[in-house]
């Protein structure tokens, strides 16, 4: 038994398999003695499926430029897809000394949009904000997230906006 869970962990950590690499898995696995297989230990062998990525679903992230406020607010944000859900997440550094909110919006076709609020410490730690997962609807590249950065109970001026699109337009 112990054979069936170590194959797995060691395939799966040996990196991107080659299509030699496959041939020496399924050799493997079937040189494992007969009743050694357990179904519910997750084959070592690649699938075939598109979503799949190695050991999970491939998880498609459009993140816009890093950017920053002389108030000392880092942040990207991105439009994640994985399978059949999409969301938004933003990653940021708050080095103001004081505490924020994040305004974290996913904009997607039908003029749907998802709205989390997020509050941050004053402390210098990296973290992030992400909205719940939504059914895709449509393209994935036909959404957008903005992230907007400002004091809680919105006083004071917005200290930040960060997006997913790579580039912007402003009409003059």
């Amino acid at each position: 038994m112990t054979c069936a869970v170590v194959l797995p962990l060691a395939v799966a950590s040996a990196g991107p398999v080659s299509e030699g690499g496959r041939a020496a898995a399924r050799s493997a696995v079937r040189s494992l003695p007969r009743g050694a297989g357990d179904d519910k230990v997750p084959s070592a062998l690649p699938s075939r499926s598109p979503l799949l990525l190695g050991l999970g679903l491939a998880t498609a992230a459009r993140c816009g430029p890093e950017v920053s406020s002389p108030d000392g607010i880092e942040a990207q944000t991105c439009v994640l897809t994985q399978g059949e859900e999409t969301w938004a997440r933003t990653y940021y550094r708050n080095a103001t000394g004081e505490a924020l909110e994040v305004a974290l919006s996913l904009m997607g076709p039908g003029d749907r949009t998802v709205q989390m609020r997020c509050l941050l410490d004053g402390g210098d730690e990296p973290g992030m904000c992400e909205t719940p997962r939504e059914p895709t609807r449509g393209a994935p590249t036909t959404y957008t997230a903005v992230a907007e950065f400002a004091r809680p109970d919105g006083r004071g001026p917005l200290l930040l906006r960060s997006g997913s699109n790579e580039s912007t337009t402003t009409d003059g």
